[in-house]
């Protein structure tokens, strides 16, 4: 187990930092195949005679274990290093394709539940944070490009594994052996693709470190879950994810549903391409949206999130079934925004609680992706579930869920708003270098959360103080 002893990962001097997003990359895309789960719901419903809500468990499970065991493992990810967490999650999540595919050559459900569900969960919550806190010592100047592209990668692997998962499908068969040869293949290969990023990934070496992250203070996770800025956080995150899971969940019905009385409903065909256009955009709010908010600032980033998406909702809820390419355009912005959020979220956590322990405050985190992973589809499944029972059709299938959706990014937007500093009692002690070694990153949250800092700490070396006081007028004790 040397090789994955966090001292054998530090960068040899010269080491060239681009290197890493693609080691991240290389997990995210692999653990990404659970947002194409839904290509085995119905082969799985036909060959097993099981419900839909049955077939639906794996995944939710899957999501479910995906925040717990970040939440847990968190501070252990932290401690071991990225190379640790990296082939864990290999282990995890490569084991529960596997245990699948006996569960399903053998036609025992519960096998895939268990596989799927909560050992490949455990990989896919390990493996998530498991680069965040590295790419944001290497990439100190440009923390949300950093985590954009690494997290792009998990929004993005149903892109690859969708389609592929569906030819091996034709070419296997759809009963339960064929199910079991894709998920024995799913998981031989990405063992292989994963073990890319397990080698290549590597952590800064303490000098680097030093002069490239500026964090002013820094916060444990233990003190993090004690502050109020992260329970907004965590309400921001959760309604965000929950805006965006409830169409992602039932985005195909829910366009056939939408024109379905109208002069030119929707085939099942188009609305499968509508799928891949929203995965599209998910993948592509999470770069795009993350690196602006290196320039703008993650509290204005968010505001765009929550505000806009809001109204965006609003439009879809009132206008939706007027026009076809509205309603493209419209759920493509929400889950734009949906994807934006999560890349978003580890940079505005280095902003808020500093470098120290930010994967671990991440991982705590990513329990409001548990509960938004449950709460977004019910809201949406059942309303329309009501809705049909009441003799409902069409748009009137949805429009309560969207006035509940606006609701909930309206108390979001709220809750970012009332985001501020972290009061000084929660930093941990200073040990940092001579201010004069420290180079400050430009043009970046970084600079926003020393001067939030500096309003609020008692007391700092004098060179920091004499050049806070001088730049930003701010008056200490």
């Amino acid at each position: 187990m040397g090789l994955l002893d966090r001292s054998r990962t530090v960068a040899p001097p010269g080491w060239n930092r681009w290197l890493v997003p693609p080691a991240a990359l290389a997990i995210h895309l692999s653990i990404g195949q659970a947002y194409a789960w839904s290509v085995f719901k119905t082969p799985l419903e036909k060959s097993l005679g099981i419900t839909g809500t049955a077939s639906a468990l794996p995944f939710q499970l899957a999501i479910v274990m995906l925040g717990l065991s970040a939440a847990v493992g968190g501070t252990v990810v932290e401690r071991k290093g990225p190379r640790w967490a990296m082939f864990v999650s290999l282990v995890c999540f490569c084991s529960g394709l596997l245990i699948s595919a006996v569960g399903a050559f053998t036609q025992q459900y519960w096998l895939i539940v268990f596989g799927y569900g909560i050992v490949g969960g455990i990989g896919l919550g390990i493996g998530y944070i498991s680069p965040v806190s590295t790419l944001i010592k290497w990439f100190p100047d440009r923390p949300g490009m950093a985590t954009g592209i690494a997290i792009m990668g998990f929004g993005g692997g149903a892109l690859i594994a969708s389609p592929w998962s569906t030819s091996m499908l034709e070419a296997f068969g759809k009963d339960a052996g064929g199910i079991g040869q894709t998920f024995l293949v799913h998981g031989l290969v990405y063992a292989i693709f994963m073990s890319v990023g397990v080698a290549l990934i590597r952590l800064p070496a303490k000098e680097v470190e030093q002069k490239t992250v500026a964090s002013a203070f820094n916060v444990s996770a233990k003190n993090a879950i004690k502050t109020p800025q992260f329970w907004c956080l965590w309400i921001v995150l959760c309604f965000n994810v929950t805006a965006g899971i409830g169409i992602l969940e039932k985005a195909a019905p829910m366009l056939v549903d939408f024109f379905k009385n109208t002069p030119t409903p929707v085939a099942t065909t188009a609305a499968a391409g509508f799928v891949a256009l929203l995965s599209a955009a998910n993948m592509a709010g999470r770069i795009v949206w993350s690196s602006t908010s290196d320039l703008v600032g993650r509290k204005n980033i968010y505001r765009l999130y929550l505000g806009v998406g809001a109204l965006v909702y609003l439009t879809i809820a009132l206008a939706g079934s007027s026009s076809k390419p509205l309603f493209v355009i419209s759920a493509m912005v929400i889950l734009s925004f949906y994807g934006g959020g999560f890349a978003t979220v580890p940079a505005y956590l280095k902003d808020l609680f500093g470098t120290f322990q930010v994967g671990a405050i991440h991982g705590r985190l990513l329990t409001a992706w548990s509960v938004a992973g449950v709460l977004g589809p019910l809201i949406v499944n059942r309303i329309a579930d009501i809705g049909k029972s009441a003799g409902h059709t069409g748009p009137d299938l949805y429009t309560t869920s969207f006035y509940i959706m606006i609701t909930l990014l309206v108390v979001g937007f709220i809750a970012n708003e009332l985001i501020r500093p972290v009061n000084a009692r929660f930093h941990e002690p200073a040990a940092e270098p001579a201010a004069s070694t420290v180079k400050k990153p430009v043009g970046t949250d970084e600079e926003t959360a020393a001067k939030w800092n500096a309003a609020e700490a008692e007391a700092e070396a004098e060179a920091v103080q004499s050049d806070v006081d001088s730049q930003e007028g701010v008056v200490r004790k």
